[in-house]
């Protein structure tokens, strides 16, 4: 049985006009129908978008507190899954949303995961030219990750969220209880997510989460409080220095560059998110010092805590032209420039563009 998690916390993302709160509480969910009267200047009508599994263990707890507090309430619910981040999802919550004719400034609440947080977003982004959305995020990786910070999309058979704008929530409504639910592959998926704030910008929160893992896993109370403020301060830190991704920001994409790729190559159906990433973080890692960044033994590290959350840490066997192909539809990249983000050392990482390809192909066969 988890420990109760720590008291509440709320970080505010300042981007002047565009800022936003995030509230972490446990038990909060029953409360975001208050928190929504306050944000907004008096409860109208609002939009609940879940998914086939989230909706039937939450949607009626977000519906009644939304309820008692004012709010009209209609639902659009999606199929579950990466696979579904389409155009076709996309349309569909289109429909939903001219159905229910929601005005410009009534909201749509994201009750679910990435895929779920993304893909309202977008739609709120496009609707009426933006109408407001909330993130009420329920996996480990969107509390700790996607939920904040604006980034928007859904994906195209050529790469990974390639269709998207910036759109930043009016509030992110975090409630640690929720995880309770979840498959532990999404949670291990999850920690991974957080693991990457270390690598980047914290070494000491990577051996903290080394020395904590089998807690996080076990969805420990206290562990889990830790976590999720520590992602949140990190993202919010990296969001506000540079919203829309013209430097820093970029780091954030650790792993994400192979592991895009991964998921790309393997549709959307093998692997969660964060699995891709843990994956691709470690060929970041090898590509390192394989190019005299990193000192010997750094992949090492990464891939005995990655081996400790049992993420998969064997990476698919790809020719190097559908390596580099995949990669070359990756969002980061600049002109026909493949971006990589690589590590000097561990909570130490950088963008590098001038990487070659005979690099790239050298580090693809490694792995065959």
């Amino acid at each position: 049985m988890s420990k109760p998690l720590a008291e509440s916390h709320t970080y505010n993302v300042n981007l002047g006009p565009r800022s936003y709160d995030i509230h972490i509480e446990p038990g909060c969910l029953d409360r975001l129908g208050s928190a929504m009267a306050e944000l907004f200047s008096s409860p109208t009508r609002c939009m609940i978008i879940s998914n086939v599994t989230i909706a039937p263990l939450y949607l009626q707890r977000v519906r009644a507190s939304l309820e008692h507090a004012g709010w009209q309430v209609s639902e659009c619910i999606l199929p579950d899954g990466e696979r579904y981040k389409t155009m076709q999802s996309f349309e569909m919550i289109m429909d939903v949303l001219m159905q229910a004719k929601l005005s410009r400034n009534e909201p749509v609440i994201a009750l679910g995961g990435g895929v779920v947080g993304d893909m309202s977003g977008f739609a709120a982004s496009c609707y009426r030219r933006g109408i407001p959305f909330i993130q009420v995020p329920t996996t480990v990786l969107a509390q700790v990750d996607s939920s904040v910070g604006g980034k928007t999309a859904i994906n195209h058979p050529h790469g990974k969220n390639m269709i998207g704008a910036f759109y930043q929530p009016k509030l992110v409504w975090i409630d640690p209880l929720v995880l309770h639910t979840l498959d532990i592959r999404e949670v291990r998926a999850g920690i991974a997510e957080a693991i990457k704030y270390g690598l980047i910008r914290d070494a000491g929160l990577f051996e903290w989460m080394q020395n904590n893992l089998e807690a996080a896993l076990n969805l420990d109370g206290d562990v889990l409080a830790s976590m999720i403020h520590t992602s949140c301060r990190h993202k919010a830190e990296v969001v506000m220095a540079d919203e829309t991704e013209q430097g820093m920001r970029a780091l954030l994409n650790l792993g994400h560059t192979f592991g895009h790729a991964i998921e790309s190559m393997t549709h959307y159906n093998t692997f969660l998110h964060g699995e891709a990433v843990a994956m691709g973080t470690l060929m970041a890692a090898r590509l390192s010092e394989q190019l005299a960044y990193a000192p010997a033994g750094t992949e090492t590290r990464i891939r005995k805590c990655y081996e400790a959350a049992d993420l998969p840490t064997s990476i698919p066997s790809f020719t190097a032209d559908a390596w580099l192909d995949a990669m070359g539809h990756d969002k980061k990249n600049v002109g026909s420039r493949i971006r990589y983000i690589l590590l000097r050392e561990i909570g130490d990482a950088f963008l590098a563009e001038d990487v070659a390809p005979d690099a790239i192909k050298t580090l693809i066969q490694s792995y065959t």
